[in-house]
């Protein structure tokens, strides 16, 4: 029977607080850039020519439908050799977690403003309004209530994806409980540890992500 002993990985606690600010640090960046992406290619399927449109949805598409961690390895492993772009595993993971969030981040975007009744956009136009102030005056405001909800979701599920970075020797939380489970032959406790590390950052925030989507739905509903 195996005999835990949580007391033999108090040496590692530094290590694994360390891990955790790298992967808090990791999340914050992939889903202001991911944010960023998401923003520009949304509205750029809803609002711009044809051919902008049609590679931006073929982005989206290649992104949502391949495994990220199979992006992760890709964009460090396989994109030197085709490029000649050398990418450190920072950079490679920066850039993998971004663009797979920004297709995600995108969709809620264009369904965010494709939710607004065409009748705010005549109204708009009656008015005298351009279809630049309609979009940020009229359509935007409304269409982001309707969007925090999920951009919420998607930003959780972010910081799940940054426990992928460990296969490129990123030393966020998950890579640094590996290497102390490698010195320690202690994995159980390591594991249960970084898992209670990512409970007690993803439970508030999705308690909080619910309470603001009820919220939300108050507001229209009155």
């Amino acid at each position: 029977m195996y005999h835990w002993n949580f007391g033999a990985i108090w040496v590692y606690r530094y290590l694994l607080l360390s891990g955790l600010g790298y992967t808090l640090l990791y999340t914050l960046i992939v889903v202001a850039l991911g944010l960023l992406i998401g923003l520009v290619v949304g509205m750029g399927r809803v609002v711009g020519p044809k051919p902008v449109a049609g590679i931006f949805r073929a982005y989206v598409e290649v992104f949502r439908c391949t495994p990220v961690l199979v992006q992760l390895i890709w964009f460090y492993y396989a994109l030197p050799i085709l490029t000649g772009i050398e990418m450190s595993p920072a950079a490679a993971a920066v850039v993998s977690l971004s663009l797979y969030g920004g297709a995600f981040y995108s969709e809620i975007v264009r369904a965010g403003i494709l939710s607004i009744e065409w009748g705010q956009t005549e109204a708009g136009m009656a008015m005298g309004m351009r279809s630049a102030q309609i979009m940020r005056r009229v359509i935007l405001p409304q269409a982001f209530r309707r969007m925090v909800p999920p951009l919420m979701s998607q930003s959780i599920m972010q910081l799940k994806n940054t426990s992928l970075l460990s296969v490129l020797a990123v030393p966020d939380l998950l890579y640094q409980a590996q290497s102390a489970a490698h010195d320690s032959y202690r994995p159980l406790e390591l594991y249960t540890v970084a898992a209670v590390c990512y409970f007690i950052v993803l439970f508030p925030a999705t308690i909080w992500s619910k309470r603001l989507e009820n919220r939300l739905a108050k507001q229209r509903r009155s």
